[in-house]
């Protein structure tokens, strides 16, 4: 049986350093796109993830320097069977406008991710309802056993019932549509901060929350956040040098040596559990904009190892991204279970070979495509998506690069508009069952398929996803999530690319710690 429990100064102590905030500061940063919602069951993405965990809280969450889990909005938890956990809630805590959270909150939000419009299925997979036991009490049952329930909790927030309602907000926005909810472009939460503006693509303001139950032992000093959103690189480096910034997430490869050497400022560096890769249209029987008619050629394994084949990853490596990319066959970081030096060996680069399976598949001449990248998510994303297409222009494949930004790249890959798109997957639950339901799973509900934007589908993929949801024999469970990974390789679901290695850069007086997620723990940066 699981069990784990603290006390509210134990929990306290586990994830904040004692002793009152000495002074107030204002923390400005900034990264290449914008969040895409306020929302917290709207839009699955890691940028937006990051924000919100300072406005909202989950029951749980990874201490920045461990990534164990520990407590946050709930303060113990135990199974009462295989398919029932019990949560006890830490007392107290309030919302920003000053309300009590209870245990009405926590299931009104717990099923908000569960609907129709949510993105966040992915996380719910498994629960089958949340029920209220008493005002600080919350029972999760399954529908059937869970071994990374708390894993997949980190990033289910929770959000006020009655201030969700009041705002007709019971339902969160569809990220896929423009219609808007007012949770879209308003939050209320129990975190450390506040939102006191947000300008879509220019700028957000966060504040400290006055009411948050954290703040007497926080170590953070920061009282403000502003968040500018740069696309430009060059003009991020030089707002950090200038002084007008603080943090910038995603320095580019090609600023750093000039960032090291200067004095006044530090980068600190990390491998994220994040891969990129390339997805394809594997279901549509004709591909729109291709001059290849009446059938579609991504469906051939052979035509997509040969687009893997023509790909020069180690020259990615050393011109695109300076050496910040770690070359990868599999769809999941080291860090990840399931994870096996064997998956994560790339076939290799091998244009002769490329040209020979184009002409077996019978486009001996090539065929044109579409090809769809983000320009401000990614390290050197489009920078990326143009040194692909020089390489496949060498086998006779042409792509039609096309580039847009985050906020509208994502809702135009989720209704299925690119022909091969680039995508980036981190896997907040440090488990391969996360990015296979997602990534490699039919379509289906509970989160299956709901990244799997290519349509790729396959029966052995679909029982090995579906076995390891329940699995509770690690061993077991683990060579299931490694077959999976070995599979999507076999039969080239995918083409991954690499793992992202990031460096954060900042002035000399920042103090942050570096996390796996890049994201920024809003508890702990402090402005000397």
């Amino acid at each position: 049986m699981r069990f784990q429990t603290a006390l509210l100064a134990a929990a306290a102590a586990a994830f904040l350093v004692a002793g009152p905030a000495v002074q107030a500061k204002t923390f400005k940063w900034s990264s290449a796109s914008d969040i895409p919602t306020l929302d917290i069951h709207s839009q699955n993405n890691a940028l937006g993830n990051g924000v919100h965990a300072a406005i909202y809280e989950a029951l749980v969450y990874y201490n920045s320097r461990t990534f164990k889990v520990e407590p946050q909005l709930a303060t113990a938890w135990r199974d009462i069977s295989p398919t029932q956990m019990r949560f006890t809630l830490r007392q107290g805590v309030k919302f920003s406008d000053g309300s009590t959270m209870t245990a009405d909150d926590v299931v009104f939000s717990l099923m908000r991710a569960k609907a129709r419009t949510s993105n966040y299925a992915i996380y719910t997979q498994g629960i089958e309802r949340a029920v209220k036991v008493d005002n600080n009490t919350v029972d999760i049952i399954l529908s059937g056993s869970n071994p990374v329930l708390l894993n997949q909790l980190t990033e289910l927030r929770i959000m006020s019932k009655a201030w969700a309602e009041k705002n007709n907000s019971a339902e969160p926005k569809d990220i896929r549509t423009k219609d808007e909810t007012f949770a879209h472009r308003n939050a209320m939460g129990t975190g450390p901060y506040t939102v006191k503006e947000w300008q879509p693509d220019q700028r957000l303001v966060l504040v400290a929350n006055p009411n948050w139950w954290g703040r007497p032992t926080a170590a953070t000093n920061v009282t403000e956040i502003i968040y500018s959103p740069i696309r430009a690189e060059a003009t991020r480096v030089a707002a950090l040098l200038s002084g007008e910034l603080d943090f910038i997430l995603d320095p580019s490869p090609q600023d750093l040596a000039r960032l090291r050497s200067n004095a006044d400022l530090k980068v600190i560096d990390g491998v994220e559990n994040r891969t990129i890769f390339l997805g394809m249209d594997q279901f549509r029987t004709e591909l729109v904009g291709s001059d290849v008619k009446g059938k579609n050629p991504l469906k051939d394994q052979r035509v997509r190892m040969a687009l893997y084949q023509a790909i020069d990853s180690a020259s990615l490596n050393r011109v695109t991204m300076r050496g910040l990319s770690q070359p990868t066959g599999a769809l999941v970081a080291p860090q990840v279970a399931g994870w096996t030096e064997k998956v994560h060996q790339r076939f290799p680069f091998d244009p002769e070979a490329s040209k020979k399976l184009l002409a077996e598949a019978g486009y001996p001449s090539g065929f044109e495509v579409d090809f769809a990248c983000p320009n401000n998510r990614y390290i050197s994303d489009e920078e990326i998506c143009q040194a692909i297409t020089a390489m496949w222009a060498r086998v006779g494949v042409k792509a039609k690069l096309r580039t847009l930004p985050l906020v509208t790249y994502f809702p135009m890959i989720q209704r299925f508009e690119a022909s091969i798109y680039m995508l980036g997957w981190g896997v907040p639950t440090f488990d391969a069952l996360y990015s296979l339901q997602s990534l490699t799973r039919s379509l289906g509900t509970g989160g299956d398929g709901n990244y799997n934007v290519g349509r790729y589908s396959n029966q052995r993929m679909d029982y090995i996803v579906d076995r390891i949801k329940t699995e509770t024999d690690l061993p077991v469970r683990n060579r299931l999530m490694t077959e999976g990974l070995q599979l999507a390789s076999d039969t080239v679901s995918h083409i991954p690319l690499h793992n992202q290695i990031i460096p954060w850069a900042m002035k000399k007086n920042i103090d942050v710690v570096h996390r796996a997620d890049n994201r920024l723990d809003w508890r702990l940066i402090k402005v000397n």
